[in-house]
């Protein structure tokens, strides 16, 4: 087993911490334990899964059951639904990432917040032949005039960006976006970005703007979203 703290998993609650409201809790685990703490209706959401997807599947729901119990909530199973994505306890909202080497999850009551985005990346360059899969003509550009020693990194900033919006808005549209549905605007200096919608995804309307906050450290880049009551469209 490796040794927990070369993940500096307190380094990832801060990292974590740093990127939502104060009423969000934020839990984490590791997936190399095993999956012995699975409730029962959760192993059954796995049928002959593999050891390793299932301490993976495990290590979400124990970072998420930590985060659960800082909200005030009981143990809960967390299932997942027809698309793999969790299936919250009525008045949670939620989101969890994970790498090889350490799983987050962060929590809300749906009175704070509607919906939960994380995403955790390794802080390392994006394959400079996936950009243009990634990243519009607008970010591209972008990207052109920035540091050449740091553009890879940047570009994964924009996919890790990505990811966390994708997951905010899900729960809401149930519509899966591609790359392009998303527009990111990085404030280097501050730490924030802003994902633009390229297209309508009712509730939400093109051009409707999300704010993000990104953070670097670990050998981790995490990004975070929270959609709160005064955020929620019409």
């Amino acid at each position: 087993m490796p040794d927990a703290s070369i993940f500096a998993p307190d380094e990832a609650q801060a990292l974590a911490t740093g990127l939502f409201p104060d009423d969000v809790e934020i839990g984490i685990a590791y997936p190399w334990e095993d999956a012995s703490d699975l409730m029962p209706q959760e192993v059954a959401c796995l049928p002959g899964a593999i050891d390793s997807r299932l301490c993976e599947f495990a290590a979400g729901r124990r970072a998420a059951r930590a985060a659960m119990a800082q909200l005030g909530r009981p143990p809960a199973a967390i299932l997942h639904q027809t698309d793999r994505s969790p299936k919250w306890p009525r008045g949670i909202a939620g989101s969890i990432s994970h790498t090889d080497e350490i799983c987050v999850a962060v929590l809300g009551l749906t009175d704070h917040v509607y919906s939960l985005g994380l995403d955790i990346e390794e802080d390392a360059d994006l394959p400079a032949e996936i950009w243009s899969e990634v990243c519009t003509q607008t970010e591209l550009a972008w990207l052109s005039v920035q540091p050449e020693n740091i553009r890879g990194r940047l570009a994964r900033l924009i996919f890790c960006a990505k990811e966390c919006a994708y997951k905010l808005q899900y729960p809401l549209t149930g519509l899966l976006l591609d790359f392009s549905a998303f527009e990111i605007t990085p404030d280097l200096q501050t730490g924030q970005f802003e994902a633009t919608l390229t297209l309508d995804a009712a509730p939400f309307t093109a051009r409707t703007r999300f704010a993000g906050r990104f953070a670097i450290g670990a050998n981790m880049m995490m990004t975070g979203m929270a959609l709160t009551p005064r955020m929620q469209p019409d």
